[in-house]
């Protein structure tokens, strides 16, 4: 499916482009980086935040108590990230903040910004390196129903995608399917297979070279992509170059005598047994609730 996007007043890098420093006095001690997503997608980016900065203290938190903001509305979502972000940055002073999470980026960040004197790295489908490295010059995007049809999803591609055959996929339940992964569930490959599906296009001697993975929670079944794929393609996880965002806000990790310790948050808390587990194998020791119920 060819996408063309009609200029118009919308801007989809309002709030993008805006930049705070972070706070002077971190050439002498630990920052702490907050990375928030509705749910667990956002340990994809977290780790590779870990990769390039060991000696941060994270907290983590997933919005399970609204889990998935890709089923919605998105005045609701805004209204939801803004009241839950209030909390957090009051309770644990972050230097900078990694919205982990496509739906809740291409609403708030904007909101964010205006509402919050702090850093904050988002997380937008990859979609110019996709068609940069495409051959066949077909792509496709895998998102949630939100992520697709959203204004900001159709700048990009016609910001970026110029020249190739863009082909949204909205996925509803793959989201959903990953954390029954991570909470240990039997895989439902039959599923995930019929979600992937629309993704692998073949139209006259050409086919998909190139997948944008523009959900974080995508990543957790990379293996389980790779294994049910008709035929070979890249996966474009974004999640290595919201690292290095970080890292250019931040700086370089700097040597620590010992490692901070980092706490894993649920709004909800239903699923913390099960997931303590989970959160530990991600270098998280303590998994605590920060209740948030909707209202």
């Amino acid at each position: 499916m060819r996408i063309t996007f009609e200029p118009s007043s919308f801007d989809p890098f309002a709030g993008m482009r805006h930049q705070v420093k972070p706070s002077a006095d971190l050439a002498t001690r630990v920052p702490t980086i907050l990375v928030f997503d509705s749910g667990l997608g956002g340990l994809t980016v977290q780790r590779e935040i870990a990769r390039l900065r060991p000696d941060a203290r994270f907290v983590y938190c997933a919005d399970d108590a609204a889990f998935p903001y890709g089923r919605r509305d998105e005045t609701e979502v805004i209204a939801r990230v803004l009241a839950v972000m209030e909390r957090l940055v009051a309770a644990h002073r972050p230097d900078c903040v990694v919205i982990a999470c496509n739906t809740a980026s291409t609403l708030v960040m904007p909101h964010l910004r205006r509402h919050f004197a702090l850093p904050f790295v988002g997380t937008v489908p990859a979609i110019k390196p996709a068609c940069e490295q495409s051959v066949s010059r077909m792509v496709s995007v895998l998102a949630t129903p939100g992520t697709v049809a959203r204004d900001y999803t159709h700048a990009l591609i016609a910001e970026f995608g110029q020249g190739c055959d863009i082909n949204l996929v909205g996925s509803v339940h793959l989201a959903s399917l990953a954390e029954a992964v991570m909470r240990g569930e039997r895989t439902d490959e039959a599923a995930i297979a019929a979600e992937i599906a629309p993704c692998f296009v073949e139209n006259r001697g050409r086919r998909t070279d190139t997948i944008v993975l523009a959900c974080t929670h995508y990543p957790l079944l990379m293996e389980t992509f790779r294994r049910l794929a008709p035929f070979p393609v890249t996966w474009i996880d974004p999640a290595p170059a919201i690292a290095r965002r970080v890292v250019q806000i931040l700086g370089p990790a700097r040597p620590t005598a010992e490692m901070p310790a980092s706490l894993a948050l649920l709004t909800g808390g239903k699923a913390r047994a099960a997931l303590a587990p989970v959160f530990c194998g991600y270098g998280f020791a303590e998994t605590g609730v920060e209740p948030l119920p909707l209202h």
